[in-house]
């Protein structure tokens, strides 16, 4: 029973590991873009393991190739052997970067990769002086931690970079969200020359920014700010560093990656969750001059294994085949026209935010700006009982998060709209 597996669960796991619900959820099979729980109950699934299963669930052609693989005896070897899965999706992947000359080195977890970036970017550099931006979160190891500028997620303030932090692209509070788009890269850019010129001493190794914010709400700056950030990077020989853990893939349904919005090209780009979906898959590919700035013997036990690449080429064929950026574009555009439409208006509602498939819907106390994450909590809570799983997030906590499958049909987008519709107007006592 549930009831048994969460005392269990408590008994073992540490407090710091959240659950979401305030009756936790087992979930034992899926399908598509539904799950179902330990009771039986179905839910339609809008966050998707955080969105990493990105296709979904039970999809026969990455299911095939994962058994195609386990069929051969083989399940892992190690990086010191060619594995041929890993060297066609290395290709792939370097492809479709954008990035020219490109190198991949995979690793298991967002984490990973961008602690590697951030490896290859202070040796390439010899400096430990970071660029990052305030409300964005990382990884939850050492040096991925130091350069989140999320409280809630710095779990040690202890760290082995130099740090210095820009604005980030909050439309709703701090010192720049009351400037136009225009305004705010200027302004965001002149922030940049002043950081350099007074928190540094000049040889930074790196800038490392989310083209949306993840954790931090899927907040997310005007198109073209990283562009006037990285003319001020290349007169520095600063590199750039784009983690596009939760943007890649199509997402953002523009692009295939969330950098392209800004018409400028990373040194380093660095990848997870999606591409795997659900096997643990990640990396970081960039220019091979900064990407071999290791002087020492280094590699992934994990990284890149036969079953997990099986998986990601499988994922790849099938996001490519099937255009699910375009898809990404279609089917979140009903969702965010249909949120602002129909709450958006509300006084409790401060933004719905984000792009294709990865929307944001913030709340605020009625009459300001103030967050309300008991308001987002209830909203949360209802959107569960009407069968729709979400997520959270942002500063405050009072963000509640969309990252559906990128295989997500226009029917079932609707339908997911009119329970969430229905669960914020519930929660916030508005009369349907």
């Amino acid at each position: 029973m549930t009831d048994d597996l969460l005392a269990r669960h408590r008994a073992v796991l540490p407090s710091w590991m959240p659950l979401y619900y305030a009756e936790p959820l087992e979930l034992v099979s899926g399908s598509g873009r539904r799950v179902t729980d330990a009771q039986g109950r179905s839910y339609l699934d809008f966050f998707g393991g955080v969105l990493t299963n990105m296709i979904g669930y039970d999809i026969p052609e990455i299911r095939e190739a994962v058994e195609r693989q386990l069929a051969t005896g083989i399940a892992h070897t190690s990086t010191l052997y060619l594995i041929r899965q890993q060297v066609e999706l290395a290709e792939k992947i370097a492809r479709r970067s954008g990035i020219p000359d490109a190198r991949v080195f995979f690793t298991n977890s967002g984490t990973e990769a961008n602690e590697a970036a951030l490896l290859v970017a202070t040796n390439h550099r010899r400096s430990h002086q970071i660029l990052a931006v305030r409300n964005s979160y990382h990884g939850r190891s050492y040096a991925a931690m130091g350069v989140t500028g999320n409280r809630n997620w710095s779990a040690s303030g202890l760290n082995p970079l130099q740090v210095a932090w820009l604005h980030s692209g909050d439309q709703v509070r701090g010192l720049l969200a009351r400037l136009s788009a225009d305004e705010q890269v200027d302004a965001a850019v002149e922030d940049l020359r002043e950081v350099l010129a007074t928190q540094t001493a000049g040889d930074v190794a790196a800038l490392i920014a989310e083209p949306i914010q993840g954790v931090g709400g899927f907040v997310h700056p005007p198109d073209g700010l990283f562009a006037g950030w990285k003319q001020v990077l290349d007169e520095h020989g600063i590199l750039f560093i784009a983690d596009e853990v939760q943007t890649g893939w199509g997402r953002t349904g523009e692009h295939f990656w969330g950098y392209q919005a800004h018409g400028v090209t990373p040194d380093l780009l660095t990848f997870a969750k999606g591409i795997g979906n659900g096997f643990a898959l990640a990396g970081v590919v960039g220019r091979a001059e900064v990407l071999e700035s290791v002087a020492a013997i280094s590699f992934s036990t994990f990284g890149g294994n036969p079953i997990s690449t099986a998986a990601g080429n499988a994922v790849l064929d099938y996001l490519i085949a099937h255009d699910l950026q375009a898809n990404a574009a279609r089917v979140g555009a009903i969702l965010a026209d249909g949120l602002r439409s129909a709450v958006g208006g509300l006084d409790c509602v401060a933004e719905v935010r984000g792009k294709g498939l990865m929307l944001g819907v913030e709340f605020v106390r009625p009459g300001g700006s103030e967050p309300d994450p008991a308001l987002t909590n209830r909203v949360f809570e209802a959107a569960r009982d009407g069968g729709l799983l979400t997520g959270k997030g942002g500063l405050h906590g009072n963000v509640l998060r969309m990252g559906p499958p990128l295989t997500l049909t226009e029917e079932e987008a609707r339908e997911g709209l009119a329970i969430l519709v229905d669960a914020i107007r519930t929660a916030a006592g508005v009369a349907a």
